[in-house]
């Protein structure tokens, strides 16, 4: 941890920002103008730069290169903002990871003391990792699933005829669906709605250019009837011209950028890594290259560490696995029994650009031949793995956050509608290990278990990572659609009462529908799954301990009722269900 000193004052003076006023209908710059616009963006920049590497140091991410691409698009929208009325004030974003942008924003408006922004991330700081109204002081609005924010700008524009509004955009949000529609709206209603789009050719999971040919955004927004500019992103003359003509024009417009991913930070320009957080060493290099003092932001960064948790839970190992990995492994495990030809013929893995958060590299490594880049479509995607298995003997796999579960359910019930066979792993389920927000928390696992009483879909939650392995093996050629959850977090391996042997290994079977009794009890019983089952276990011993004689069933499967593991728990003097998602939607209402 940064002791109170280091964190005590924001270094890079953020009152030193120079207010400009723009006037649209001169789209040249003075010299003047073109030197205080640079003066703002440098500053700007390297506030992100520092703020978000202390994402880095205390080992929760942060997300650098988006917010700092597009530092010269905000401070040509606050130069706009100065000098007339005619602009909403707001500027939304729809890519979240550049939630830094908001933040710096608020500290510049004075709704956020500057010092306050060296905990990003941090626990409790209130600055998680997308913008959500009414958290954060200085937020305008919540954002974070990309392709919501364009159609949602839509509406505002509506309610507000006689104001520009602006949305910063990016070639990973116009990836979504929605954003197709939002444009087909705008044109129709002549929408003053005006996008800035840094179209740097970096996501998640690498560069549209190569995963997603024929990909183009801006044939695509004419194609829409969109008024399109394209710009070089980093030439400030050039860039104003294009925002200038945009917001003369007479409806919707889009502002293209064309930049490399984080200009000016050698180890991260241009590449994936732009697209996460920053390394603290490459953010020391970077202040020394510009000529910061050498313990200018050494004095911060390296006096930051991540949070320890000292508590030891008993019942489980200290060795721990990260079961959204697992899950690739397990896959991998089945298709390595199989032929190439016959893995590409039966199998299909489809991604949305989340492969290394959710399992899939490993997949996309080993097994190329039944790997599908698909890009940020999730909806599309989910519905192509569907449709792979419409065939009764195919299989579609299909993962991306538990969060965006809730995007899919219309494409779930036309894929039961339909008979297709897809096993769907939603990792990042709970808030555990989360440096997030509502918008990212996965919570609402049970909107899966959206089929009528016809139709039977099998929601598993594993335990431990041999649990995974166990689930995957048994279930992924099983007809119609199975879920598989998974947490960010890594969690230990559940063992049995001996305190040595791993419960899920050696010869445990696992039986889909079946709930598991790990400890019997008399005084009661607590039933938990997934990354609950471990704390559960410990709480359940230390009571054990004091002599109060509880047991503890593991239910791995969320949304099936296991008539035997019921009358046992109903007969008993208690039943205490102990979970991380949502209270309204969750498994108390099975139980």
């Amino acid at each position: 941890m940064a002791t109170a000193d280091h964190l005590s004052n924001f270094p890079i003076d953020l009152k030193q920002y120079r207010k400009l006023v723009l006037d649209p209908t001169r789209p040249q710059l003075s010299a003047e103008q073109k030197a205080t616009l640079q003066h703002n963006i440098q500053l700007l920049r390297d506030a992100i730069v520092l703020f978000t590497a202390t994402g880095a140091a205390r080992g929760v991410s942060g997300h650098t290169g988006g917010a700092y691409d597009t530092v010269p698009e905000v401070c040509l929208l606050l130069s706009l903002f100065e000098g007339s009325e005619k602009y909403l004030p707001i500027i939304f974003d729809e890519a979240g990871h550049r939630v830094a942008t908001q933040y710096l924003l608020a500290a510049l408006e004075g709704s956020l003391p500057p010092e306050h922004l060296l905990h990003y991330r941090e626990a409790n700081s209130k600055l998680p990792g997308h913008p959500e109204l009414g958290l954060t002081p200085g937020v305008k609005f919540s954002s974070g699933r990309l392709g919501h924010m364009w159609p949602l700008v839509n509406g505002i524009a509506l309610a507000n005829r006689d104001k520009v509004v602006f949305c910063l955009g990016s070639d990973g949000s116009q990836q979504e669906g929605d954003d197709a529609e939002a444009a087909r709206l705008a044109v129709a209603q002549n929408l003053n709605v005006k996008l800035l789009i840094d179209d740097n050719d970096v996501t998640i999971a690498g560069h549209p250019s190569k995963y997603l040919q024929g990909y183009d955004l801006v044939r695509t927004l004419e194609g829409h009837g969109l008024r399109v500019f394209v710009t070089h992103g980093e030439d400030i003359d050039s860039l104003w011209g294009s925002v200038a003509a945009a917001v003369t024009h007479d409806g919707p417009a889009a502002v293209i950028s064309k930049r490399v991913m984080a200009p000016g930070i050698p180890d991260i320009e241009g590449s994936t890594h732009g697209h996460d957080v920053i390394p603290v060493k490459s953010a020391l290099k970077y202040f020394e290259a510009r000529g910061y003092p050498s313990n200018f932001a050494g004095d911060i960064l390296l006096n930051i560490k991540p949070t320890a948790i000292p508590y030891l839970y008993i019942g489980s190992t200290k060795e721990v696995g990260a079961n959204r990995v697992v899950f690739g492994e397990a896959v991998n495990l089945v298709l390595d029994k199989l032929s190439r030809e016959e893995a590409k013929e039966k199998v299909m893995v489809i991604d949305s650009d989340l492969e290394g958060s959710t399992g899939l590299k490993v997949i996309h490594q080993k097994h190329p031949e039944v790997f599908v880049p698909g890009g940020i479509m999730e909806r599309g995607n989910f519905s192509a793995a569907a449709g792979f298995g419409f065939d009764a003997n195919k299989f579609g796999v299909f993962s991306t956050f538990s969060a965006f579960l809730e995007m899919i359910v219309s494409e779930l019930t036309m894929a039961r509608l339909n008979n297709c066979n897809v096993l769907c792993h939603f990792s990042h389920s709970g808030v555990d290990e989360m440096a997030d927000n509502t918008c990212h928390f996965g919570v609402n696992n049970f909107f899966a278990d959206n089929g009528l009483s016809d139709v039977q879909s099998w929601l598993y939650f594993p335990a431990d990572a041999l649990q995974m392995v166990a689930i995957v093996q048994r279930v992924f050629f099983d007809r119609g659609i199975r879920f598989v959850f998974s947490t960010r977090s890594k969690v230990p391996y559940i063992l049995k009462e001996d305190g040595k042997t791993r419960y899920f290994d050696g010869d445990y079977k696992f039986v889909p529908g079946k709930d598991e009794t790990i400890l019997e009890g008399k005084a009661g019983y607590v039933v938990s799954f997934g990354e609950m089952l471990y704390r559960s276990l410990d709480a359940v011993l230390r009571c054990r301990q004091e002599g109060l004689d509880v047991g503890l069933i593991n239910k791995p499967t969320l949304n099936v009722v296991d008539e035997q593991t019921i009358r046992k728990i109903g007969s008993s003097p208690f039943v205490l269900v102990v979970e991380s998602l949502n209270q309204k939607t969750g498994v108390r209402d099975i139980v």
